[in-house]
């Protein structure tokens, strides 16, 4: 069993969803209100006066790193999905512009199902 932790943009989260879905993985849980950066600094107040080069933007946006609001996705499968659930996300989020998202995969030691307390792969709605 492993846990796929994506973090993606706020906007691409139902198109993620819809995704998942068509893809035969229909249990997952997300969080709001998550926020975080890369290696860029990002402040998008001004970020696009800086775009259009203006001297006052670009001065403003300074060196010290911006938070983005971002979505955090979590999903739980087999160890037989992993690739399937990630290539999943990265389809529907890849842009080719910064800020994309990341994808990380850890080990899921056990888990149980409160109502009956099945325990093992066999808990998972895949």
């Amino acid at each position: 069993m492993k846990e796929v932790m994506a973090v993606i943009r706020i906007n691409m989260m139902n198109i993620t969803k819809k995704a998942l879905a068509e893809a035969g993985i229909s249990s997952f849980t997300a969080t709001g209100g998550v926020h975080g950066r890369g290696k860029g600094n990002v402040d998008f107040r001004v970020m696009h006066g800086a775009q259009q080069g203006y001297e006052e933007a670009v001065s403003q946006l300074g060196r010290e790193p911006r938070l983005v609001a971002k979505r955090s996705l979590t999903v739980i499968v087999p160890d037989n999905l992993v690739k399937k659930v990630i290539n999943t996300i990265m389809e529907v989020n890849r842009t080719g512009k910064p800020g994309d998202g990341k994808i990380f995969v850890m080990p899921v030691l056990e888990a149980a199902r409160v109502r009956t307390g099945e325990c093992g792969d066999g808990v998972l709605d895949t």
